[in-house]
C-alpha cells in the first residue's frame, strides 16, 4: 500500500526543480509560491559534481533553514543510485523521492522500503511506459509523471510536429487511466521548456487540467505564478456553479436547465467540487 493518503498531495499543483548544485536557490523556489520543490541530483548535475551535490544537500537538510523537499535521484540502473539511496536514508524528513527513468516495480519498492518515503515514478522511455500497470501496484508509489523529450527520443517521435501532440495526449491518457484504476494521484504533467512563453504555458496548463491531471513540473520560478493563475476558474464558471448548486438545493431535482443547458448529476457534482476547491484555497 502507498506510504500515505494520496489526498495529502492533491493540492500540489506546481512542482519546481532546483539543481542540487545550487542549493542556495531552494529558498527562492519556495518563495516563488511553488507547492513543492524538487532538488535535482540527476540531469541537472554533471557526473563529476554529484558527490559534492550530495554533500550540499546534507548540509541544507541539517540546517535551520530546511523545508521539506523532494529529491530527484539518479536512475536505478546507474552507479549513483546506491549513493543516492544512502543519502535519502539519512534524510527521513524529506517530502519524497522522484525516481527517473522508472521501469520496474521492484525499483520503486526498494526505494520506498529502504527510505520509508513516498515515490513518484518518472516515465522516460518505452519500457517504462509499457510497464506502468505493474509499477502502479508498487508499494510506496503515489504518482506518475513523465519526461516527454526523453520519451520522444526513445520512440523516435519528431518534436515540434502534429505527431508530438498526438503522442503526448496518448501518454497522458495512459497514465491517467492507470493511475485512476490503481488509486494513485492523477499524473503530473511534464515540463514546459520555454519559460518565457507565458501564453503557451497557460494553454498547456488548461489542456492538462481539463484532461484531469493533478499538477505540473516547472523548471523556472516565473512559471509558478503562470500555472497557478491559469488554474483559476473564470468568473463565468464560478457563477454557473453557484447557480447550479443553488437550484439543486432549492428544487431537489436531479435534472434541470440553467441558461438552456441541461444539468444532471455529473454536472452538479462538478459544480460542487469547483465551489469546494474555492473554499479550501
Amino acid at each position: 500500500m502507498p506510504v500515505t493518503n494520496n489526498n495529502d498531495f492533491t493540492n500540489i499543483k506546481t512542482w519546481l526543480f532546483v539543481p542540487a548544485t545550487r542549493i542556495d536557490r531552494v529558498a527562492k523556489a519556495f518563495s516563488s509560491g511553488a507547492d513543492a520543490v524538487i532538488v535535482d541530483l540527476e540531469d541537472a548535475v554533471a557526473a563529476a559534481d554529484k558527490a559534492e551535490a550530495r554533500k550540499s544537500l546534507q548540509v541544507y537538510y541539517d540546517s535551520q533553514d530546511y523545508q521539506p523537499i523532494w529529491i530527484r535521484i539518479n536512475q536505478a540502473s546507474s552507479e549513483d543510485f546506491v549513493e543516492d539511496l544512502e543519502l535519502c536514508q539519512q534524510m527521513p524528513n524529506l517530502a519524497g523521492v522522484i525516481l527517473p527513468k522508472a521501469e520496474r516495480a521492484s525499483d520503486i519498492e526498494q526505494l520506498h522500503h529502504s527510505t520509508g518515503l513516498p515515490v513518484i515514478a518518472l516515465i522516460e522511455n518505452a519500457i517504462g511506459l509499457y510497464q506502468i500497470d505493474s509499477m502502479a501496484k508498487a508499494s510506496g508509489l503515489v504518482a506518475f509523471s513523465y519526461g516527454f523529450l526523453d520519451l520522444c527520443n526513445d520512440l523516435q517521435v519528431q518534436v515540434g510536429t502534429e505527431a508530438t501532440d498526438i503522442i503526448a495526449n496518448q501518454i497522458r491518457y495512459q497514465l491517467l487511466l492507470t493511475s485512476k484504476v490503481h488509486n494513485l494521484l492523477a499524473p503530473i504533467d511534464t515540463v514546459y521548456t520555454d519559460f518565457n512563453d507565458d501564453k503557451g504555458l497557460s494553454q498547456r496548463v488548461q489542456l492538462w487540467s481539463q484532461m484531469g491531471l493533478s499538477g505540473m513540473l516547472c523548471i523556472h520560478p516565473k512559471q509558478v505564478a503562470v500555472v497557478q493563475q491559469s488554474l483559476q476558474p473564470t468568473d463565468t464558471e464560478i457563477d454557473f456553479a453557484k447557480r447550479v448548486v443553488k437550484e439543486y438545493q432549492r428544487s431537489g431535482q436531479a435534472v434541470f436547465k440553467i441558461d438552456g443547458n441541461m444539468v444532471d448529476a455529473p454536472v452538479i457534482e462538478r459544480c460542487r467540487q469547483l465551489l469546494s476547491q474555492l473554499l479550501s484555497n
